[in-house]
């Protein structure tokens, strides 16, 4: 079976469903799926569909040319995404290893639908965590000399590994403004849910002498403004004052974890429209 998925975004009128799925129905293709979603104040519209094209009368090319006119005419933007061609996605990590094993379990068990052509790291603990899942490994050092020849390195593979997604899977480094510009919309990362009350070193601890009762993560697009990228997922758990502050701190990673393959998972499976900082996220 040969499917297409569309992600189409333009503003608010009359007949935008009708319009795009008569086409799909007109030349044969079979609507799967269909979810959409109305921003009424500004007047949006953005919509996800999901199509068999097994059975399709025209050319896919053709579908496009038709597609595309019809975006024209109603002043949208539209995607093509398909799912059979899977995206490459590249880990980065340092020396956690807990992130990097549940996206390697996930997608191994085919949770995650990609392909894992390498691992970068800026240190060398988790080289036999990358030999064990038989994925080519990358020791990039950096410091602040040798910044812009590490990133320039990090492009070569990325370039070379047709690399679609970028995963920090907490890779302490802060990307170059370029460097995420770069790759905008194609980085994910995560951070504790404690900011901005309690950033620098030690925020676990921090969180516990202020008696927080709730935790939590948020996974996002980077952009060049450190964490305030548009949020993809997050979630929280609730603590109270019988938790350590390494109970805290094993109750954040696991929360960082999910959230994070979360997140992953729902670009891999392109449920996701971008609309300037904020995201619209599609359930199927």
């Amino acid at each position: 079976m040969r499917d297409l998925i569309l992600h189409i975004n333009c503003p608010d009128q009359r007949g935008i469903i009708a319009q795009f799925t008569g086409v799909l129905y007109d030349h044969g293709a079979n609507v799967l799926n269909l979810e959409q979603h109305v921003e009424p104040d500004a007047k949006l519209f953005f919509m996800r569909i999901h199509a068999d094209l097994s059975n399709m009368e025209i050319s896919e090319d053709a579908l496009h040319e038709i597609l595309m006119a019809q975006v024209k005419k109603m002043n949208a933007k539209i995607q093509f995404y398909y799912p059979e061609n899977r995206q490459k996605m590249a880990i980065f990590v340092t020396r956690e290893a807990a992130p990097l094993y549940d996206l390697l379990i996930k997608h191994q068990s085919g949770e995650l639908p990609c392909e894992i052509p390498c691992i970068l790291s800026n240190h060398q603990d988790l080289k036999n965590t990358a030999k064990q899942f038989n994925i080519p490994f990358h020791h990039l050092p950096i410091s602040p000399k040798t910044k812009p020849d590490q990133e320039n390195a990090v492009r070569e593979i990325i370039k070379k590994e047709n690399i679609d997604l970028l995963v920090l899977a907490r890779y302490m480094q802060i990307l170059s403004s370029a460097f995420v510009t770069d790759y905008q919309g194609r980085i994910i990362n995560i951070h504790h849910g404690f900011l901005p009350a309690f950033k620098g070193n030690n925020p676990y601890r921090k969180a516990w002498e202020r008696g927080v009762k709730m935790i939590g993560a948020t996974a996002h697009y980077v952009t060049a403004d450190l964490d305030e990228g548009p949020i993809i997922e997050q979630d929280v758990v609730s603590v109270n004052h019988q938790h350590s502050v390494q109970e805290m701190i094993q109750a954040g990673r696991d929360i960082e974890r999910r959230v994070l393959t979360s997140a992953v998972k729902a670009h891999l499976q392109h449920r996701i429209i971008l609309d300037g900082q904020r995201t619209i996220i599609f359930h199927t």
